[in-house]
């Protein structure tokens, strides 16, 4: 018999459910994984074929971590039998067995973003629509979003120019699609949901092959998921769902909290259940979440409890600036290590955007304390920023040829992988570096047999009827239609100049800034990103950089403050390594990153309107879809945040940020208002330092620095 002993009075109630529909509603830190495999193994203790149980998840980890867990309550044997699966996953399994239902008789491809991006920009050239106007990014988001809402063409909302081109693309798209043999990832779930609609056979083979359908993390379903769902429990009825929707936090990738709020709509009869006993967070901590969400409108009731012991108050943290936040985080970390002995692992710092990482990264490497990059690259590894790096690089060094060969033609101005194969074999030749080489292309020609005649070849090739002071520019990255020997000529002039500027005493991030400037990186960043806002976070990538340097420059003027800065980059580039889950590091990740973790100590940073609620959600704007533009998901947000800590929870914000180089007052976050008073230890940074050092405090200063031999 299976032992329940361990399970609270609902949590066995939920296993226990016989026939017939049922939500479980499992507020954070409530047991919602153990509730489905311990269901699980009770229905194939009741002699349910293993074969006739699904259970669906979001990610393949999941699945098998829920198949690891069944697998110790039942065996091996049962458990590899099980249907454990990935929504997308069983899609494309009905989708192969049925190919012939679906018209696809000699099977089908699978289209990645890329493959999708083109498809979408021929159908915009087939209508005869300006590309350069429409961002093809955006319009496909536009149609994912249609086909997870489960929208016709017809059917797209919307009455601004993009909507207005998007219901023109988006009918030719699926032709397309269909002529090619080849599906997207959305037509996983949206196409075995149409032929189970439009075919009986189809919907016979797979409404009765499940009789017991679990699915985990409901509340992030969409409403194609929601129809394959009702589709596959049509027959039978026996579906458990178990999620929160308080824990919502995906509707800007379609996810609709309504599918777990109207639950007992879609399925009549449906029985509910509640977990809020919470295993994971001290009783204050639960209570200021609860605060904070009961102010959502629309929401289930219920309230997350605890038997523990009551717990620390709550730290709200005010700063001067998020230098200073990043340093008392930094402080208090340090003190929790010395004087209550926590693990670096103990400890997490949250916050809203991925741009908000950089001041905490830089201050942890600065005191040598480890760190781990979750949900998202750390600032200094990516892309962009290595990019602005390299040409500062080359500019105080241009015999660093690892970096001049990243930089050389990005963004792209028309040096090929020719002309610099050229250029490295007559530097091999004589000895000389690659930059010298690049400095005397002229040479370099001339010495080549052919060299004249293969620049015009290659000129030819780039632009086929030749360059003309009258013709557009290939593209807004590059200035113009230049030769390969005068895009070497500019590259070389613009490093040299840098290289000039910064040997006559220039500061760097100015140099920095024109560079940027001068190869129009933020026009090449938004003609790379897959939409505007992702795009603009790259830009404020880059310009987080360098308002780095420039603090950096402020703190420690004079010639060498660059190549100090890039030493300090060179010797920590490799600290993050995150791949060994057993190293003592503080974790940093953005709050839908920390989504189903947990952490002894948790910093929420940057506690500020426009922050946490976004800007983006309080101010929506521009062709990108999928925002929320009220508070709610926000909410959850920060809910998702404060239940995040088990012991001791942080709440920090800033007075001021600077932003266009100007310093801007910073508005509290409205979720801090929301928590009652007596829950919270309130600390002012700015206040304390103001504060006079006492008589005696200096007395014991003075004598313990005189007992230590100073």
């Amino acid at each position: 018999m299976l032992d329940l002993s361990s399970l609270n009075d609902p949590q066995r109630e939920a296993v226990l459910h016989g026939d017939g529909p049922l939500l479980v509603l499992a507020g954070a830190g409530s047991g919602k994984t153990r509730v489905i495999t311990y269901r699980v193994a009770r229905l194939l203790e009741r002699g349910i074929p293993a074969k006739a149980t699904c259970a669906l998840s979001f990610t393949n980890k999941a699945a098998e971590e829920m198949r690891e867990r069944i697998s110790t309550l039942v065996g091996p044997r049962e458990a590899k039998v099980l249907t454990m699966s990935t929504f997308h996953s069983l899609g494309l399994a009905l989708l192969k067995a049925e190919r012939k239902a679906l018209g696809f008789t000699s099977g089908f491809t699978i289209y990645d973003s890329a493959d999708q991006l083109g498809v979408v920009r021929e159908t915009l050239r087939s209508i005869r629509a300006d590309e350069r106007r429409f961002d093809a990014k955006a319009i496909l988001a536009r149609i994912s979003l249609a086909k997870n809402a489960f929208l016709s063409p017809e059917e797209l909302p919307g009455d601004d120019e993009y909507d207005q081109v998007t219901r023109l693309v988006h009918p030719r798209y699926l032709r397309a699609m269909r002529a090619l043999a080849a599906v997207d990832f959305d037509d996983l779930i949206v196409l075995p949901t149409q032929l189970m609609d439009a075919d009986e056979g189809v919907r016979e083979r797979w409404e009765g092959r499940f009789w017991y359908l679990l699915v985990d993390e409901y509340q992030d379903t969409n409403r194609a998921q929601l129809h394959f769902v009702r589709r596959l429990a049509a027959r039978h009825g026996n579906l458990t769902v178990v999620g929160d929707d308080d824990q919502s936090i995906y509707a800007w990738r379609g996810a609709e909290t309504a599918n777990i709020l109207e639950f007992e709509t879609h399925f009549p009869g449906a029985r509910v259940i509640k977990l809020e006993q919470n295993y994971r967070s001290t009783p204050r901590i639960l209570a200021a979440a609860n605060a904070v969400i009961r102010n959502n409108a629309t929401r289930r009731d219920k309230a997350l409890w605890s038997q523990g012991p009551g717990g620390d108050r709550i730290a709200v943290v005010a700063c001067p600036d998020v230098d200073a936040e990043a340093k008392f985080a930094c402080d208090e970390i340090e003190r929790l290590r010395r004087e209550e002995r926590r693990r670096l692992a103990d400890v997490a710092i949250l916050y809203r955007s991925n741009i908000q990482a950089r001041p905490f990264e830089e201050a942890l490497r600065n005191r040598r304390i480890p760190l781990k990059m979750h949900g998202g690259q750390a600032f200094y590894e990516r892309k962009e920023i290595k990019d602005v790096i390299a040409y500062l690089k080359v500019a105080i060094n241009p015999r660093d040829e690892i970096s001049l060969r990243r930089i050389v033609n990005y963004p792209a101005r028309g040096i090929g992988p020719a002309t610099l194969e050229r250029a490295a074999q007559w530097a091999t030749a004589r000895s000389i570096p690659l930059w010298v080489a690049l400095s005397r292309y002229d040479e370099v020609l001339a010495s080549t047999r052919d060299g004249v005649a293969h620049e015009a070849r290659e000129t030819a090739e780039l632009f086929p009827r030749g360059p003309s002071e009258n013709d557009e520019p290939e593209s807004k990255r590059s200035s113009g239609r230049e030769t390969p020997r005068q895009a070497v000529a500019s590259f070389v002039g613009l490093v040299s100049r840098a290289g000039t500027l910064l040997r006559n005493g220039g500061r760097a991030a100015q140099v920095a800034r024109e560079i940027v400037e001068t190869v129009r990186l933020y026009d090449d960043l938004r003609d790379a990103a897959p939409s505007l806002a992702a795009a603009q976070r790259r830009i404020d990538t880059v310009e987080e950089l360098l308002r780095s340097l420039e603090a950096h420059e402020q703190r420690k003027p004079g010639p060498e403050a660059l190549e100090d800065y890039l030493h300090f980059l060179t010797l920590n580039a490799n600290d993050d390594d995150t791949s060994d889950q057993g190293h003592d590091m503080v974790t940093l990740s953005t709050l839908h990153g920390a989504k189903g973790l947990e952490w002894p100590v948790v910093f929420l940073v940057g506690m500020e309107e426009e922050l946490l609620p976004h800007a983006r959600t309080l101010y929506p704007q521009g062709p990108d879809v999928g925002g929320v533009q009220d508070v709610s998901e926000e909410r959850r947000l920060a809910y998702v945040g404060i239940t995040r800590a088990r012991e001791r929870l942080y709440l920090s914000r800033v007075l001021v940020r600077r932003k266009h180089g100007k310093e801007q007052p910073r508005t509290p976050s409205r979720f801090l208002s929301e928590i009652p008073e007596e829950l919270l230890e309130p600390r002012d940074l700015l206040a304390e330092a103001k504060q006079p050092v006492e008589k005696t405090e200096l007395k014991n200063f003075f004598e313990s620095f005189l007992k230590s031999g100073g």
